[in-house]
Protein backbone atom coordinates (compact mmCIF):
# COMPACT_ATOMS: atom_id res chain seq x y z
CA UNK A 1 0.00 0.00 0.00
CA UNK A 2 1.32 2.97 -1.22
CA UNK A 3 0.55 6.11 1.87
CA UNK A 4 1.79 8.87 0.09
CA UNK A 5 -0.63 11.17 -1.63
CA UNK A 6 -1.11 10.94 -5.41
CA UNK A 7 -0.60 13.91 -7.46
CA UNK A 8 -3.76 14.46 -7.56
CA UNK A 9 -4.24 14.50 -3.67
CA UNK A 10 -1.24 16.53 -3.32
CA UNK A 11 -2.34 19.33 -5.32
CA UNK A 12 -6.15 18.78 -3.29
CA UNK A 13 -3.93 18.96 0.02
CA UNK A 14 -2.32 22.40 -0.88
CA UNK A 15 -5.44 23.98 -2.45
CA UNK A 16 -6.97 23.07 0.97
CA UNK A 17 -4.16 24.12 3.49
CA UNK A 18 -3.74 27.31 1.13
CA UNK A 19 -7.65 28.19 1.53
CA UNK A 20 -6.58 27.86 5.32
CA UNK A 21 -3.97 30.18 5.25
CA UNK A 22 -5.42 32.88 4.07
CA UNK A 23 -8.83 32.44 5.82
CA UNK A 24 -7.73 30.94 9.23
CA UNK A 25 -7.76 34.64 10.76
CA UNK A 26 -11.60 35.04 10.68
CA UNK A 27 -11.84 31.44 12.50
CA UNK A 28 -13.76 31.44 15.92
CA UNK A 29 -12.26 29.95 18.98
CA UNK A 30 -12.61 25.78 18.52
CA UNK A 31 -14.13 25.44 22.33
CA UNK A 32 -16.63 27.68 24.04
CA UNK A 33 -19.93 27.29 25.96
CA UNK A 34 -22.83 25.66 24.15
CA UNK A 35 -24.81 27.22 25.85
CA UNK A 36 -23.35 30.92 24.55
CA UNK A 37 -25.28 31.86 21.50
CA UNK A 38 -22.42 34.55 19.97
CA UNK A 39 -20.21 31.60 19.94
CA UNK A 40 -22.50 28.87 18.26
CA UNK A 41 -23.55 31.55 15.79
CA UNK A 42 -19.65 32.10 15.16
CA UNK A 43 -19.41 28.53 14.46
CA UNK A 44 -22.33 28.56 12.14
CA UNK A 45 -20.78 30.95 10.42
CA UNK A 46 -17.85 29.42 9.80
CA UNK A 47 -19.29 26.08 9.18
CA UNK A 48 -21.17 28.27 5.68
CA UNK A 49 -17.74 29.45 5.46
CA UNK A 50 -16.17 26.08 4.94
CA UNK A 51 -19.30 24.86 2.95
CA UNK A 52 -19.09 27.99 0.30
CA UNK A 53 -15.35 26.82 -0.04
CA UNK A 54 -16.09 23.42 -0.41
CA UNK A 55 -14.58 21.83 2.35
CA UNK A 56 -18.13 20.79 4.45
CA UNK A 57 -19.85 17.50 2.77
CA UNK A 58 -17.21 16.36 0.86
CA UNK A 59 -18.44 13.21 -0.03
CA UNK A 60 -22.18 14.13 -0.46
CA UNK A 61 -23.14 13.85 -3.88
CA UNK A 62 -22.88 17.52 -6.13
CA UNK A 63 -26.44 17.70 -6.52
CA UNK A 64 -26.94 18.11 -2.84
CA UNK A 65 -23.87 21.10 -2.48
CA UNK A 66 -21.49 18.55 -1.93
CA UNK A 67 -18.39 17.81 -3.90
CA UNK A 68 -19.00 14.68 -4.93
CA UNK A 69 -14.92 13.20 -3.42
CA UNK A 70 -14.19 10.48 -1.74
CA UNK A 71 -13.69 9.58 1.90
CA UNK A 72 -9.66 10.62 1.03
CA UNK A 73 -10.21 13.73 0.53
CA UNK A 74 -11.98 14.29 3.76
CA UNK A 75 -9.76 12.69 5.54
CA UNK A 76 -7.03 15.41 3.96
CA UNK A 77 -9.53 18.44 4.85
CA UNK A 78 -9.11 17.19 8.56
CA UNK A 79 -5.77 16.80 8.82
CA UNK A 80 -5.42 20.61 7.40
CA UNK A 81 -8.10 21.53 9.36
CA UNK A 82 -6.22 20.15 12.43
CA UNK A 83 -2.73 21.29 11.48
CA UNK A 84 -3.73 24.89 11.06
CA UNK A 85 -5.37 25.25 14.68
CA UNK A 86 -9.06 26.03 12.83
CA UNK A 87 -12.33 24.29 13.91
CA UNK A 88 -14.09 21.93 11.86
CA UNK A 89 -17.52 22.08 10.87
CA UNK A 90 -19.85 22.91 13.99
CA UNK A 91 -22.69 19.89 12.93
CA UNK A 92 -20.56 17.31 12.89
CA UNK A 93 -24.06 14.96 13.51
CA UNK A 94 -25.65 16.67 10.46
CA UNK A 95 -23.39 16.27 8.51
CA UNK A 96 -21.67 13.19 9.17
CA UNK A 97 -24.35 10.94 10.16
CA UNK A 98 -27.60 12.32 9.84
CA UNK A 99 -27.35 14.28 6.17
CA UNK A 100 -26.53 10.60 4.54
CA UNK A 101 -28.88 8.90 6.46
CA UNK A 102 -31.13 11.26 4.01
CA UNK A 103 -29.16 10.77 1.23
CA UNK A 104 -29.91 6.86 1.63
CA UNK A 105 -33.04 6.82 2.39
CA UNK A 106 -34.74 10.40 2.24
CA UNK A 107 -37.45 11.37 0.09
CA UNK A 108 -36.90 13.28 -2.98
CA UNK A 109 -38.72 16.37 -1.33
CA UNK A 110 -36.63 15.56 2.22
CA UNK A 111 -33.39 15.97 0.31
CA UNK A 112 -34.18 19.41 -1.12
CA UNK A 113 -35.46 21.30 2.06
CA UNK A 114 -32.98 19.99 4.65
CA UNK A 115 -29.35 19.42 3.03
CA UNK A 116 -28.56 22.84 1.85
CA UNK A 117 -29.36 24.60 5.24
CA UNK A 118 -28.04 21.66 7.06
CA UNK A 119 -24.38 21.88 5.08
CA UNK A 120 -24.58 25.41 5.57
CA UNK A 121 -25.23 25.46 9.25
CA UNK A 122 -28.59 27.21 8.82
CA UNK A 123 -29.69 24.29 10.16
CA UNK A 124 -28.38 22.24 13.48
CA UNK A 125 -29.79 18.77 13.61
CA UNK A 126 -29.27 16.07 16.53
CA UNK A 127 -29.86 12.29 16.74
CA UNK A 128 -32.39 11.15 19.16
CA UNK A 129 -31.87 7.68 19.55
CA UNK A 130 -30.83 7.04 23.09
CA UNK A 131 -33.01 6.47 26.09
CA UNK A 132 -33.14 5.74 29.69
CA UNK A 133 -33.93 2.14 29.20
CA UNK A 134 -32.62 1.36 25.53
CA UNK A 135 -28.92 2.77 25.22
CA UNK A 136 -26.48 -0.04 23.57
CA UNK A 137 -29.92 -2.03 23.03
CA UNK A 138 -31.25 0.37 20.57
CA UNK A 139 -34.43 -1.92 19.23
CA UNK A 140 -35.59 -1.98 22.49
CA UNK A 141 -36.66 1.96 22.13
CA UNK A 142 -40.02 2.30 23.80
CA UNK A 143 -41.00 5.75 22.60
CA UNK A 144 -44.15 5.46 20.86
CA UNK A 145 -45.34 7.27 17.65
CA UNK A 146 -49.08 6.77 17.25
CA UNK A 147 -51.15 7.26 13.91
CA UNK A 148 -53.93 9.82 13.64
CA UNK A 149 -56.52 9.48 11.63
CA UNK A 150 -55.24 12.43 9.55
CA UNK A 151 -52.38 10.26 8.61
CA UNK A 152 -49.74 12.41 10.94
CA UNK A 153 -47.99 10.78 14.35
CA UNK A 154 -48.05 11.68 17.67
CA UNK A 155 -45.28 10.87 19.35
CA UNK A 156 -44.66 10.10 23.13
CA UNK A 157 -41.52 9.40 25.03
CA UNK A 158 -38.11 10.74 26.40
CA UNK A 159 -34.68 10.31 24.63
CA UNK A 160 -31.42 11.34 26.18
CA UNK A 161 -27.75 11.88 26.36
CA UNK A 162 -28.91 14.29 22.70
CA UNK A 163 -25.78 16.38 21.68
CA UNK A 164 -26.83 19.59 20.55
CA UNK A 165 -30.70 19.43 21.31
CA UNK A 166 -30.52 22.70 23.34
CA UNK A 167 -29.45 25.16 19.56
CA UNK A 168 -30.52 21.99 16.75
CA UNK A 169 -33.35 23.09 14.32
CA UNK A 170 -34.39 19.54 13.60
CA UNK A 171 -33.34 15.79 14.73
CA UNK A 172 -34.09 12.34 13.34
CA UNK A 173 -35.99 10.47 15.98
CA UNK A 174 -36.48 6.58 16.20
CA UNK A 175 -39.97 5.64 17.72
CA UNK A 176 -41.66 2.22 17.78
CA UNK A 177 -45.06 2.26 15.26
CA UNK A 178 -46.02 -0.93 15.77
CA UNK A 179 -45.40 -2.24 19.33
CA UNK A 180 -47.13 -5.80 18.16
CA UNK A 181 -44.23 -6.51 15.92
CA UNK A 182 -40.86 -8.06 16.85
CA UNK A 183 -38.68 -5.10 18.72
CA UNK A 184 -36.37 -4.78 15.37
CA UNK A 185 -39.40 -4.41 12.90
CA UNK A 186 -41.63 -2.24 14.30
CA UNK A 187 -39.70 0.97 14.17
CA UNK A 188 -39.99 4.01 12.46
CA UNK A 189 -37.63 7.01 12.20
CA UNK A 190 -38.81 10.45 11.78
CA UNK A 191 -37.94 13.94 11.21
CA UNK A 192 -38.63 16.10 14.00
CA UNK A 193 -38.78 19.92 14.45
CA UNK A 194 -37.05 20.75 17.80
CA UNK A 195 -39.61 23.38 19.09
CA UNK A 196 -42.92 23.55 19.74
CA UNK A 197 -45.93 22.34 21.35
CA UNK A 198 -45.23 19.30 23.35
CA UNK A 199 -41.72 19.28 23.56
CA UNK A 200 -39.18 20.04 26.40
CA UNK A 201 -35.73 19.74 26.48
CA UNK A 202 -33.20 19.63 29.59
CA UNK A 203 -30.09 20.12 29.84
CA UNK A 204 -27.75 17.82 31.38
CA UNK A 205 -24.82 19.24 33.45
CA UNK A 206 -21.80 17.76 32.87
CA UNK A 207 -18.37 17.91 35.35
CA UNK A 208 -16.97 20.05 32.54
CA UNK A 209 -19.33 22.87 33.78
CA UNK A 210 -21.20 22.54 29.93
CA UNK A 211 -24.69 20.81 29.16
CA UNK A 212 -23.73 19.25 26.02
CA UNK A 213 -25.89 16.36 26.09
CA UNK A 214 -29.60 16.88 26.87
CA UNK A 215 -32.76 14.82 27.64
CA UNK A 216 -35.81 15.61 25.64
CA UNK A 217 -39.41 14.94 26.06
CA UNK A 218 -42.30 14.37 23.82
CA UNK A 219 -45.68 14.54 24.97
CA UNK A 220 -48.28 14.14 21.95
CA UNK A 221 -45.81 15.91 19.26
CA UNK A 222 -47.17 16.11 16.27
CA UNK A 223 -45.19 15.14 13.09
CA UNK A 224 -46.72 14.97 9.08
CA UNK A 225 -46.42 11.73 7.39
CA UNK A 226 -43.93 13.10 5.12
CA UNK A 227 -41.70 13.84 8.10
CA UNK A 228 -41.03 9.97 7.67
CA UNK A 229 -37.58 8.91 6.44
CA UNK A 230 -37.21 5.19 5.23
CA UNK A 231 -40.22 3.89 5.64
CA UNK A 232 -42.70 2.79 8.32
CA UNK A 233 -41.57 0.08 10.34
CA UNK A 234 -38.28 0.44 8.45
CA UNK A 235 -36.56 2.32 10.73
CA UNK A 236 -34.18 -0.24 11.97
CA UNK A 237 -32.78 -0.82 8.64
CA UNK A 238 -32.66 3.26 8.49
CA UNK A 239 -30.84 3.53 11.89
CA UNK A 240 -28.23 1.35 10.71
CA UNK A 241 -26.68 3.47 8.29
CA UNK A 242 -26.82 6.69 10.80
CA UNK A 243 -24.79 4.20 12.97
CA UNK A 244 -22.31 3.06 10.47
CA UNK A 245 -21.62 6.92 9.70
CA UNK A 246 -21.14 7.70 13.66
CA UNK A 247 -18.81 4.93 14.53
CA UNK A 248 -16.73 5.57 11.31
CA UNK A 249 -16.74 9.55 11.87
CA UNK A 250 -15.43 8.67 15.21
CA UNK A 251 -12.80 6.30 14.66
CA UNK A 252 -11.61 7.80 11.38
CA UNK A 253 -11.81 11.10 12.76
CA UNK A 254 -9.06 11.14 15.38
CA UNK A 255 -6.71 13.42 13.59
CA UNK A 256 -9.33 15.92 13.41
CA UNK A 257 -10.08 15.38 16.84
CA UNK A 258 -7.00 16.59 17.96
CA UNK A 259 -5.88 12.97 19.50
CA UNK A 260 -2.50 12.64 18.15
CA UNK A 261 0.26 11.40 19.58
CA UNK A 262 2.72 14.49 18.95
CA UNK A 263 0.70 17.01 20.83
CA UNK A 264 0.39 13.99 23.57
CA UNK A 265 4.20 14.16 23.51
CA UNK A 266 4.43 17.79 23.18
CA UNK A 267 2.65 18.36 26.61
CA UNK A 268 4.12 16.01 29.00
CA UNK A 269 7.69 16.78 27.28
CA UNK A 270 7.52 20.20 29.12
CA UNK A 271 8.15 18.85 32.42
CA UNK A 272 11.99 17.98 32.29
CA UNK A 273 11.83 15.09 34.48
CA UNK A 274 8.87 13.31 32.68
CA UNK A 275 11.39 13.13 29.81
CA UNK A 276 13.46 10.99 31.23
CA UNK A 277 10.78 8.80 33.49
CA UNK A 278 10.47 5.56 32.27
CA UNK A 279 7.02 5.07 33.18
CA UNK A 280 6.01 8.07 31.45
CA UNK A 281 7.86 7.03 28.43
CA UNK A 282 6.39 3.59 28.40
CA UNK A 283 2.64 4.94 29.02
CA UNK A 284 3.28 7.51 25.89
CA UNK A 285 4.28 4.68 23.50
CA UNK A 286 1.34 2.91 24.43
CA UNK A 287 -0.63 5.60 23.79
CA UNK A 288 1.10 6.07 20.55
CA UNK A 289 1.24 2.72 19.21
CA UNK A 290 -2.89 2.23 19.76
CA UNK A 291 -3.28 5.58 17.37
CA UNK A 292 -0.82 4.44 14.68
CA UNK A 293 -3.00 0.81 14.89
CA UNK A 294 -5.73 3.37 14.23
CA UNK A 295 -4.42 5.48 11.42
CA UNK A 296 -3.19 2.21 9.31
CA UNK A 297 -6.35 0.68 10.46
CA UNK A 298 -7.99 3.83 8.97
CA UNK A 299 -6.08 3.37 6.00
CA UNK A 300 -7.58 -0.09 5.29
CA UNK A 301 -10.40 1.71 5.84
CA UNK A 302 -10.25 4.11 3.09
CA UNK A 303 -8.86 1.72 0.96
CA UNK A 304 -12.45 -0.49 1.05
CA UNK A 305 -14.48 2.78 0.72
CA UNK A 306 -12.84 3.82 -2.62
CA UNK A 307 -13.64 0.46 -4.03
CA UNK A 308 -17.72 1.05 -3.29
CA UNK A 309 -17.00 -1.15 -0.03
CA UNK A 310 -19.53 -0.46 3.01
CA UNK A 311 -17.50 -0.88 6.45
CA UNK A 312 -18.36 -3.69 8.54
CA UNK A 313 -18.92 -3.98 12.31
CA UNK A 314 -15.38 -3.80 12.73
CA UNK A 315 -15.33 0.26 12.48
CA UNK A 316 -16.20 0.22 15.76
CA UNK A 317 -13.15 -0.99 16.80
CA UNK A 318 -11.23 2.10 15.51
CA UNK A 319 -13.68 4.25 17.59
CA UNK A 320 -13.00 2.26 21.16
CA UNK A 321 -8.84 2.07 20.24
CA UNK A 322 -8.99 6.40 19.93
CA UNK A 323 -11.31 6.78 22.86
CA UNK A 324 -9.66 4.77 24.92
CA UNK A 325 -5.80 5.45 23.92
CA UNK A 326 -7.03 9.70 24.23
CA UNK A 327 -8.64 8.82 27.74
CA UNK A 328 -5.13 7.53 28.61
CA UNK A 329 -3.12 10.38 27.03
CA UNK A 330 -5.61 12.38 29.01
CA UNK A 331 -4.75 10.67 32.55
CA UNK A 332 -1.08 10.68 31.54
CA UNK A 333 -0.98 14.53 31.36
CA UNK A 334 -2.96 15.12 34.22
CA UNK A 335 0.07 12.78 36.24
CA UNK A 336 2.53 14.67 34.66
CA UNK A 337 1.31 18.28 34.95
CA UNK A 338 -0.61 18.19 37.67
CA UNK A 339 -4.18 20.25 39.38
CA UNK A 340 -2.95 22.69 36.41
CA UNK A 341 -3.91 20.32 33.62
CA UNK A 342 -7.62 21.04 34.92
CA UNK A 343 -7.87 24.44 34.99
CA UNK A 344 -10.55 26.23 32.73
CA UNK A 345 -7.43 27.35 30.76
CA UNK A 346 -6.15 24.78 30.25
CA UNK A 347 -6.18 22.80 26.67
CA UNK A 348 -6.58 19.51 27.83
CA UNK A 349 -9.42 20.30 30.26
CA UNK A 350 -12.54 19.89 27.86
CA UNK A 351 -11.03 16.62 26.53
CA UNK A 352 -10.29 14.91 29.91
CA UNK A 353 -13.34 15.24 31.34
CA UNK A 354 -15.62 15.40 27.95
CA UNK A 355 -14.05 11.37 26.49
CA UNK A 356 -15.46 9.44 28.68
CA UNK A 357 -18.96 10.02 28.15
CA UNK A 358 -17.95 9.35 24.12
CA UNK A 359 -17.22 6.21 24.96
CA UNK A 360 -20.72 5.42 24.97
CA UNK A 361 -21.50 7.36 21.74
CA UNK A 362 -22.06 4.84 18.48
CA UNK A 363 -22.68 1.56 21.24
CA UNK A 364 -20.61 1.05 24.45
CA UNK A 365 -17.56 -0.66 24.18
CA UNK A 366 -18.73 -4.10 25.73
CA UNK A 367 -21.14 -3.63 22.87
CA UNK A 368 -18.76 -2.83 20.06
CA UNK A 369 -16.53 -5.63 20.89
CA UNK A 370 -19.26 -8.14 21.62
CA UNK A 371 -20.06 -7.43 17.98
CA UNK A 372 -16.62 -7.48 16.43
CA UNK A 373 -16.10 -10.75 17.93
CA UNK A 374 -19.11 -12.61 17.00
CA UNK A 375 -19.27 -10.84 13.44
CA UNK A 376 -15.92 -10.45 12.42
CA UNK A 377 -13.84 -12.75 14.14
CA UNK A 378 -16.76 -15.24 14.19
CA UNK A 379 -16.12 -16.40 18.12
CA UNK A 380 -19.54 -17.60 19.85
CA UNK A 381 -21.55 -15.70 21.49
CA UNK A 382 -21.44 -15.06 25.31
CA UNK A 383 -23.15 -18.06 26.96
CA UNK A 384 -26.46 -16.80 28.77
CA UNK A 385 -29.68 -18.08 29.77
CA UNK A 386 -33.24 -16.38 29.58
CA UNK A 387 -36.36 -18.07 31.52
CA UNK A 388 -34.34 -20.98 31.04
CA UNK A 389 -34.06 -21.27 27.37
CA UNK A 390 -30.57 -21.51 26.23
CA UNK A 391 -29.21 -18.86 24.46
CA UNK A 392 -28.32 -20.83 20.81
CA UNK A 393 -32.38 -21.73 20.95
CA UNK A 394 -32.55 -17.67 21.66
CA UNK A 395 -30.50 -16.59 19.11
CA UNK A 396 -32.13 -18.83 16.29
CA UNK A 397 -35.39 -17.54 17.70
CA UNK A 398 -34.28 -13.71 17.65
CA UNK A 399 -32.57 -14.36 13.67
CA UNK A 400 -35.53 -16.29 12.38
CA UNK A 401 -37.74 -13.07 13.74
CA UNK A 402 -35.44 -10.43 12.03
CA UNK A 403 -35.72 -12.52 8.37
CA UNK A 404 -39.56 -12.80 8.82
Amino acid sequence: MDLNDTPEQAAFRTNVRSWLEDNKADAPAASGDSGDTAWIDSRRAWQDKLAEAGLAGLTWPKEFGGQGLGPIEQVIVNQEIASAHVPGILDVIGIGMLGPCIIAHGTDEQKSRYLGPMLHGDEVWCQLFSEPAAGSDLAAVQTRAIENEDGSYAITGQKVWTTNAQFSSYGLILARTSPDKHKHKGLTMFIVPMEGEGITIRGLRQISGEAEFNEVFFDDFVVPAENVVGGVDNGWGTALTVLMYERLTIGLGSEGFGYRSDRFAEAVGQDEAAKSDPEVRQRLGDLAAELLAVRFTSYRTLTALSKGQIPGPESGLAKVTTVNAAIAAGELIADVVGPEALDEDSEWAYMISFLPGLKSAGGTEAILRNTIGERVLGLPPEPRLDKGIPFSELRAKEKEAVSA
